[in-house]
């Protein structure tokens, strides 16, 4: 059985109207954020950000940033917090970002928390009868076993790029083959066992006093990623709507 595609599932009403603010979505790689991300972007009609496609994007356009980002990845050198600040902070002046954004993948560091909520806080982004609204940080929580076996099930059609899942309810209806055009499915290089072990401990040893950071400033919010995918989004729903109340 194929699953259903992110339009077919329903959420709850659309809000593409109202104030959101910043909104940070944490998780250990294939835990679901990307799918989630897309799925609130929809639902309150505020842009995906991705440090990975700003990257992109500003390499492409050729812009000052993206030339930097380009030298520094041509010598083999990490592109650096100062570099990917300066792409998010650019990309937060956009029009679309008026009403809200949603983070996927920065920050990355302490380091970068720190200078996006000082950047926020001078920017005044978000201003209320409250005051200023502050990030809901949304972390989706998902065991080291479930995510491991969750990546390491995926197979890709090297034609159509379609991804199925061994392990899961995406098994493709043949085994080994592409439903859409027959093609032989593969095993992508970071979906090995070797390659996930090292994503997952680069995230623990990185990402995890990201956590700790915004727990200390009670602006943590965890949620199970292992729910029913409808479930999850409205659980992300309801910790937006409760943040300016925290």
């Amino acid at each position: 059985m194929e699953s259903a595609t992110i339009s077919e599932i329903p959420v709850e009403k659309s809000k593409t109207n109202e104030l959101v603010g910043p909104v940070i979505l944490l998780g250990a790689p294939g835990a679901g954020k990307g799918t989630q991300a897309k799925r609130i972007s929809e639902h309150y009609g505020i842009p995906q950000i991705s440090t990975g496609d700003l990257l992109r994007d500003n390499i492409s356009r050729g812009t000052s940033l993206g030339r930097e980002a380009r030298i520094a990845m041509e010598r083999g050198d990490l592109v650096s917090d100062e570099l990917v600040c300066l792409m998010v902070a650019d990309r937060l002046e956009q029009p679309d970002c008026a009403r809200g954004f949603i983070l996927d993948g920065f920050p990355r560091t302490v380091v970068q928390a720190e200078w996006l909520d000082q950047h926020l806080a001078q920017r005044r982004f978000f201003q209320t009868e409250k005051g200023s609204m502050q990030p809901v940080v949304i972390e989706l929580v998902v065991e080291y076993n479930f995510i491991l076996r969750r990546l390491t099930g995926r197979r890709t059609c090297p034609t159509c790029g379609r991804i199925f899942n061994v392990n899961t309810t995406q098994r493709p209806r043949v085994e080994g083959v592409c439903d859409i055009d027959g093609s032989a499915l593969v095993t992508r290089k970071d979906d090995r066992d070797e390659v996930i072990i090292e994503r997952l401990k680069n995230y623990e040893g990185q990402t995890l006093p990201l956590v700790n950071y915004y727990a200390q400033r009670n602006r943590l919010r965890k949620i199970d990623g292992r729910a029913e995918l409808g479930q999850i989004t409205s659980d992300a729903v309801k910790a937006i709507e409760d943040g300016d109340s925290l």
